[in-house]
């Protein structure tokens, strides 16, 4: 029973102590008059034709795309994802940018019907940023899940995948 206290005084102290502790908290690189809040666009990323969205804030840029893959039947799909800056290299915020992504990667024929592919992955971008527009070109790696056909045979299975993308906004 003291075993458990102890682990339980333990867990109550080490919240405490790192309570005041705002160290970790990313460092806001982009000003607010460095580009448009919100801002639209299209793109393409593998093949998926897309619109996008991107919300410019103090730590990166937030996007939803949504789109149709070019192939097969045109499944729809669409992706969400964050880019924080590394290193930034211009007058504007342009420079390079890590982030994360989640959502379709590609489309595949499964018993004869096409099926978007869900999937994640991480990115090295680098963004043009202006109070005008934003254009980014990326690269990231990352893995889908794996496709089963109705016997079970696998059609697609879980391994990296390279991804490329370009997406030029406006500013609203």
């Amino acid at each position: 029973m003291t075993k458990v206290y102890s682990f339980v005084a333990l867990l109550a102290f080490s919240s405490f102590s790192f309570a005041g502790n705002t160290t970790f908290l990313p460092e806001a690189k982009i000003g607010p008059d460095s580009a448009k809040t919100w801002n639209v666009g299209a793109g393409i990323t593998q093949k998926l034709l897309h619109l996008n969205g991107e919300w410019v804030n103090p730590y990166g840029v937030a996007y939803l795309k949504a789109g149709a893959f070019l192939n097969g039947d045109h499944e729809v799909g669409g992706q969400t994802g964050f880019r924080y800056p590394y290193h930034l290299t211009g007058k504007d915020k342009n420079g390079y940018y890590i982030g994360a992504y989640a959502g379709h990667l590609e489309s595949k024929w499964v018993d004869g019907e096409e099926k978007a592919r869900l999937g994640a992955g991480i990115d090295l971008a680098y963004v043009l940023l202006s109070p005008e527009r934003i254009s980014s070109f990326s690269v990231g790696i990352g893995a889908g899940e794996k496709l089963e056909d109705r016997q079970g045979r696998v059609i697609e299975e879980t391994e990296p995948r390279i991804q490329f993308s370009y997406t030029l906004s406006m500013g609203l």
